[in-house]
């Protein structure tokens, strides 16, 4: 199984949602994990911020970005392209969507065409949505 983990699944796992059990199966029953640059900074973003709001402590901010490091480490990390910023610019099925969610979407879109069997790891309803209307398969298969 292939996998394009897109924000909402990572900071599941790594900031111990209810839902990161089902995450981490799924992260580690893939053969190949795709991600974007923009996850990458989200999931950094997202624990700047807890520590800044002291909704975490700057120990466990420093724990879930070791973790995130070094599982990025053995990650595919798609970069922000040309390509996927004009795929991002363009109507989506399910709009309307979020910029950051167009962006992810267009970055598996980019990765399905080295890997035509990507499925998207996403918690995001609309990043859920408009990633099956273009024919993916969406992990968990319930959220």
């Amino acid at each position: 199984m292939n996998i394009y983990a897109e924000s909402s699944a990572v900071l599941a796992w790594l900031l111990g949602d209810k839902r990161r059990t089902v995450v981490l199966r799924l992260l580690r029953s893939a053969e190949t994990i795709l991600t974007s640059d923009l996850t990458l900074v989200e999931c950094e973003r997202v624990i700047i911020r807890a520590v800044v709001l002291k909704e975490m402590s700057q120990r466990r901010a420093q724990s879930c970005q070791r973790r995130l490091i070094s599982a990025a480490g053995q990650w595919h990390v798609l970069r922000l392209s040309a390509e996927v910023v004009d795929r991002a610019r363009r109507p989506f099925p399910g709009e309307p969507i979020r910029t950051l969610d167009a962006l992810h979407v267009a970055s598996a879109m980019m990765g399905r065409t080295a890997l035509p069997d990507l499925s998207i790891l996403s918690l995001d309803n609309r990043i859920r949505l408009a990633a099956q209307q273009l024919g993916f398969n969406i992990l968990p298969k319930k959220i």
